[in-house]
């Protein structure tokens, strides 16, 4: 926990830099000028020396794709392994920022510096705005020094980078970490394969409630053959239709195709325990791997990762179930 002495603020766009357009607001470049002059302003405030780099081009977190996840993590690695930068504040739309900030848990192993990531639900100048205190609230706790690996500022909370999710579309105390039951082992040593310097690639994911009256054509129709991941959102602690034969077969048959098929639950405090009911283990036996009580955004974040590796499907599903940075275990 070293105070950080050479700081990257990386700028992705999101509300925290918008300006007024003809359409409503929307990302626009310029930020390290407008930082600049707020440092300047108040020079009491706390922060590290820092150097700026901005994505081009700044875009809304709407518009969130793997793509920038990617680049993201490059631009981060080039900083600390080629630049010495001793940490990372990356600046980041609100939308999708506990997604990002799960992405990155599990392309950033093991590295060694923290790396935090904020962002604002209004933007700099507006009145009342949140912006300036997330960010120099950033800047203070990177000045103090933190852990290694990623977090999520925000209103004032440090929170963990793949337990995190947005709970409020107004309210300034947006984000939360999720207290959800977690039982999973931590790896004795990280794969090499998922060492932080190692590059990911691009994955074809689904995401699939589930719902009475999901129909197996459904679901087939989302198992598509180009997809290599799906996180099915179960219901309770991960049962499904198991009185379905069709349903249970459309799993089975993407499964022996090489589909990873990944279970969370509902419940914004639920686990998934697929032998406590009877239709969890059928849905254990279609092919099912456990996320335990993992978020919709650390398990998914888990399939970029470990499919982005390159990892045949049964060692996804192997790695899937261990703690890899403290989405499955408080």
């Amino acid at each position: 926990m070293n105070p950080s002495q050479n700081l990257l603020v990386l700028y992705t766009g999101g509300t925290i830099g918008m300006q007024m357009s003809e359409a409503g607001l929307a990302p626009a470049s310029g930020f390290e000028d407008r930082l600049k002059a707020e440092q300047a302003l108040h020079p009491e405030r706390p922060a590290p020396a820092w150097r700026f780099r901005e994505l081009s081009p700044p875009i809304d977190s709407a518009n969130m794709r793997q793509a920038n996840w990617l680049a993201m993590r490059d631009a981060i690695v080039q900083a600390v392994d080629e630049e010495g930068c001793d940490a990372v504040l990356l600046l980041h739309g609100t939308d999708t920022l506990a997604y990002s900030a799960a992405a990155l848990s599990f392309l950033l192993l093991g590295i060694e510096v923290p790396v935090l990531l904020t962002g604002s639900m209004l933007p700099v100048g507006s009145p009342g705005s949140d912006a300036w205190p997330n960010l120099f609230g950033a800047l203070a706790a990177l000045s103090e020094g933190c852990l290694p690996g990623v977090h999520l500022f925000f209103d004032g909370q440090l929170l963990h980078g793949a337990r995190a999710s947005k709970l409020k579309s107004e309210a300034f105390d947006a984000f939360a970490n999720m207290h959800r039951p977690r039982h999973a082992a931590r790896l004795d040593e990280l794969p090499a394969a998922l060492h932080y310097r190692q590059p990911r690639g691009p994955v074809t994911l689904a995401v699939q409630p589930l719902f009475p009256g999901l129909s197996a054509a459904q679901l087939r129709a989302v198992l598509a053959d180009d997809v290599q991941g799906v996180l099915l959102e179960c219901y309770g602690s991960g049962t499904g239709p198991s009185d379905d034969a069709e349903f249970l077969t459309v799993l089975r048959e993407a499964h022996e195709r090489g589909v990873v098929l990944a279970a969370i639950s509902q419940c914004p405090q639920g686990h998934v325990d697929f032998e406590v009911y009877a239709a969890g283990s059928a849905l254990a036996e279609a092919g099912l791997v456990s996320g335990t009580g993992m978020t919709r955004e650390a398990a998914l974040a888990k399939l970029f990762s470990l499919l982005g590796a390159g990892l045949p499907q049964a060692e996804v599903e192997r790695l899937f179930v261990f703690d890899l940075c403290g989405e499955c275990a408080d």
